[in-house]
């Protein structure tokens, strides 16, 4: 009498299969992050550090410090020139899709959104900076301080 063996996979095999294509597809799904958020998310990082530094800089110096919102970068007013040029602050964005507005302040009587004021007080009045991509409007960041804390990363809805 001959025994006929199954052929085929077991359930086990199968298995095993299915959690290694799943483990597969979500390290993929991680690497293929969105790169505007990704840039917008870096940009607000680095303008919540040079607010910060600003801010400090204009404490230690006593002269009231403005950032401004350019159509192609943004200005730090009312600090003066350091010695080494390469220690002021910049004025380019680092991604040119990257624009930015001041919310809910109004405008200068220049026609220009009104600044974010960074001192001399330690202590301002709460500000909000909304940087957004130029190619895709619907992806923006909010930076934000209440005046006593620094300058924040939210993610608006």
């Amino acid at each position: 009498m001959q025994v006929r063996l199954a052929s085929g996979f077991t359930l086990l095999e199968l298995l095993v299969v299915l959690a290694i294509v799943a483990i597969g597809s979500a390290g993929v799904g991680f690497a293929m992050r969105d790169g505007t958020q990704s840039q917008l998310e870096r940009e607000a990082l680095r303008l919540s550090a040079l607010l910060e530094s600003a801010r400090a800089r204009s404490q230690l110096s006593g002269v009231p410090v403005r950032w401004q919102p350019l159509a192609n970068g943004f200005r730090f007013e009312g600090l003066p020139p350091l010695a080494d040029p390469q220690a002021n602050l910049p004025s380019a964005w680092l991604d040119a899709d990257t624009r930015a507005s001041v919310e809910t302040a109004a405008p200068s009587s220049r026609g220009e959104p009104a600044p974010l004021l960074l001192g001399p007080d330690p202590i301002i009045a709460p500000q909000a900076v909304v940087l957004a991509s130029r190619s895709q409007p619907s992806k923006t960041l909010r930076l934000a301080t209440d005046g006593v804390r620094p300058f924040a990363v939210q993610v608006l809805p």
